[in-house]
C-alpha cells in the first residue's frame, strides 16, 4: 500500500491510517506538537521524512531492526547481487503465491 509522495501533506498520510497526530507522531520520535507543526506546511528535517517513511509507508518495525540487517543485506548487494534480486523479488511476493529461491 503505497501511500507517500513527497508533495503529500503528512496529515494526509496520517489521516489515511487512521491515526490521531499522538500515534502517529510518537511512533517516530516527534513531539504531537512538532508534528502539528509539520503538517502545517513547516519544513521537515530529512530525517524526520525518512522515519515518516519508514514507518508509516514502508511499514516497517524500527524495533526489530538491527544493524546486522543491513549489513548482511549490503554483504548480498555487493557479492551476490543477483541472489539479493531473487530474494528482494521473493519478498515482494510474500502474501501472493510463494516463489522458491534457488542459489
Amino acid at each position: 500500500m503505497k501511500l507517500f509522495n513527497l508533495s503529500i501533506n503528512p496529515r494526509d498520510i496520517r489521516r489515511r491510517l487512521g491515526l490521531n497526530q499522538q500515534e502517529f507522531w510518537t511512533k517516530i520520535g516527534v513531539t504531537q506538537s512538532g508534528g502539528s507543526r509539520y503538517e502545517s506546511g513547516r519544513d521537515m528535517p530529512k530525517p524526520v521524512r525518512e522515519l515518516l517513511r519508514l514507518v508509516h509507508v514502508e511499514r516497517v518495525d524500527l524495533s526489530k531492526v538491527k544493524k546486522e540487517d543491513f549489513e548482511v543485506i549490503e554483504y548480498l548487494k555487493v557479492a551476490q547481487p543477483d541472489l539479493y534480486k531473487k530474494l528482494r523479488k521473493a519478498a515482494r511476493g510474500i502474501g501472493r503465491k510463494p516463489e522458491v529461491v534457488s542459489h
